[in-house]
């Protein structure tokens, strides 16, 4: 291996370092009392270090934001081979909610922090390019489903916006303890029941019955 090469992959390593450091004190201690100092400390680095491969904490919390939307983006991948809309929109919802429960620290940083959206709000462009990515897929899904007869005379923006804020809803209810509290003090749900694919299936009903 060459010298610009090993100069390469060290470089990369200590990008990653920082991610992860990172990301482990913003969900641990907020982003507010995580600093650019307690992130070096916590990986053995010197801040100035830090400042050389990230303009501020709001830069790492948008880039790992971005490594979220990638992950899930390549879970989403297999939806191309799902040829009935409906069912492709079924998927993409199940997809969704196994990334929210398995990989809950990015789900976080992509959708509920709201650190990297103001990162995004201050730069001269507001292009919220990963997300818009993902929620254009989502709308030429349900494009999908209009042309299989569902949500007649329904705009498919306003349908996209509101299936996606309803599988959002649950999934920040199931991670924040809400889905499983309300279930199980007030509808006498057991607790060996899984809450979450439930209300998802019922959501699915109720979409079926749109046609």
């Amino acid at each position: 291996m060459g010298r610009k090469e090993k100069d390469r992959r060290r470089i990369e390593d200590v990008r990653l370092e920082i991610l992860q450091a990172a990301k482990k004190l913003f969900l641990k201690e907020g982003f507010e009392a995580t600093s650019i100092r307690k992130i070096a400390a916590q990986i053995k680095l010197s801040p100035t270090t830090i400042y050389l491969y990230y303009k501020d904490k709001n830069d790492i919390a948008y880039t790992l934001h971005k490594e979220g939307f990638k992950i899930l983006g390549e879970q989403f991948s297999v939806l191309r081979h799902v040829e009935s809309g409906f069912e492709r929109l079924k998927a993409m919802g199940r997809i969704y909610l196994d990334f929210a429960t398995h990989n809950t620290d990015f789900y976080q940083l992509m959708f509920i922090m709201k650190e990297p959206m103001d990162f995004i709000s201050g730069k001269d462009s507001c292009e919220w390019e990963e997300g818009e990515i993902a929620f254009g897929a989502l709308q030429q899904i349900v494009l999908a489903c209009k042309a299989e007869g569902y949500f007649k005379g329904l705009n498919e923006n306003s349908v996209a916006l509101n299936i996606w804020a309803l599988v959002h809803g649950l999934c920040s209810l199931k991670l924040q303890g809400h889905l499983d509290h309300v279930a199980s003090a007030h509808l006498n749900v057991p607790a060996d029941r899984n809450v979450l694919e439930e209300a998802f299936e019922t959501l699915v009903l109720m979409l079926d019955k749109m046609k």
